[in-house]
């Protein structure tokens, strides 16, 4: 999943960051759905590597996540910003691994581990 993070990250529009990210969703078929941060001018228009995968799942029917696959250009360890936690929890187990590779090797964590005290969907309810 490395490699096709690397060449994933050609494909990131970070023009005002310099902070290209990329990610592969995993479906519970197998299915791969990619993608990577896309940045504009004003700031709040863009949209996260882990969002435009998600996104892109859904748009495409699937509803069942089993992994996600993350990397920046920059090979530090990275996390999923606060949105995008946001929205992995409103549509993924909350228990789905992440992983993260980095210049040090990869690291694996779970969705609920990234955000202990969630706000979700059944808070609404």
């Amino acid at each position: 999943m490395r490699e096709e993070l690397k060449k994933l990250l050609k494909n990131s529009k970070s023009l005002y960051y310099h902070f290209p990210v990329a990610s592969i969703l995993v479906t519970d078929d197998g299915t791969m759905f990619c993608g990577v941060n896309v940045e504009c001018s004003s700031q709040g228009s863009g949209c996260c590597a882990e969002r435009n995968s998600l996104y892109s799942a859904i748009s495409n029917g699937y509803n069942k996540f089993t992994h996600l696959y993350l990397m920046c250009e920059k090979g530090d360890l990275i996390y999923p910003c606060f949105i995008c936690r946001q929205a992995l929890l409103d549509y993924c187990d909350k228990d789905m691994p992440i992983t993260i590779y980095y210049d040090g090797g990869e690291k694996t964590i779970t969705l609920s581990s990234l955000v202990p005290y969630a706000f979700s969907g059944d808070d609404l309810k």
